[in-house]
């Protein structure tokens, strides 16, 4: 390709208006930060007439990495995790009974998320969301992955307040950025408002991270009976997801001192 930069260069330039001396200013190309572009920001594909691409801007490495930080940028803001300040694997209770598969399960998909799913099922008060916001922690901070983390019913809440039938550019753009995100954690399934747009909506986010084996989170609580089948179909299929049903007691309830010192939220 063709930097821009060159092509603008090559185009006449017509003399100088009055008051600028005949001096005309060129910035230095050793002072440019993108020396693939020259800073234009986009290339031009160098092939012969008539071919698709002729004629068309691509846009450079430089102007995609400053796009990929604003969307991880905007990603981490939605998920909101600094709330969860305890929620990391150092500090989830190993002591309780039932939790070491689900704990052996998330650090070994932190560790390698690529092309996986996991999900978490089990009663309130087991730990599936402290394990999600420690893999959603782990990936943003080893693997400097796009994550977006949301619970399901505030997901389509959101949705909802940005969707706009007259106008629905600023919903797409949402939408997209949260249904591609290199990491998407989906906290509590099963327990939204299963209206047929949210039904819809739900099964577009999961259905396009399945066919595109996108690394995917998702914890519930529900009967899975009550989920939409095509999503179940999808978070069940046993070639992609590890599926990990805890067994354990509600640690919140009152009666055992010793989880009663060591608050968390869940």
């Amino acid at each position: 390709m063709k930097r821009i930069g060159d092509v603008v260069r090559a185009m006449p330039i017509p003399p100088p208006k009055n008051g600028t001396n005949g001096q005309i200013r060129i910035t230095r190309r050793e002072t440019v930060q993108c020396p693939i572009c020259q800073d234009a920001g986009y290339l031009r594909a160098e092939v012969p007439v008539g071919h698709p691409s002729f004629g068309r801007l691509f846009a450079c490495e430089c102007k995609r990495h400053d796009q990929d930080e604003r969307h991880a940028e905007e990603l981490r803001r939605l998920s909101n995790l600094d709330a969860f300040v305890e929620q990391t694997f150092d500090d989830f209770d190993l002591s309780i009974d039932g939790v070491t598969e689900a704990h052996r399960a998330a650090l070994d998909f932190a560790d390698e998320p690529a092309h996986r799913w996991l999900f978490l099922s089990g009663p309130c008060g087991v730990g599936k969301t402290h394990l999600a916001v420690a893999i959603a922690k782990h990936a943003m901070r080893w693997h400097q992955m796009q994550v977006y983390f949301a619970v399901v019913p505030d997901l389509l809440d959101h949705l909802r307040a940005t969707f706009d039938p007259r106008s629905g550019t600023a919903y797409d753009e949402r939408f997209s950025l949260i249904r591609s995100a290199q990491l998407l954690v989906l906290d509590d399934l099963g327990t939204e408002n299963a209206t047929p747009w949210a039904k819809e909506k739900l099964y577009q986010i999961i259905n396009y991270r399945y066919s595109e084996q996108m690394p995917t989170v998702i914890t519930s609580n529900a009967d899975q009976r009550k989920v939409d089948d095509r999503i179940m179909s999808r978070i069940l299929d046993h070639r992609l997801t590890q599926y990990v049903e805890i067994d354990a007691e509600d640690f919140r309830r009152p009666g055992e001192p010793r989880r009663a010192r060591r608050p968390r939220r869940l």
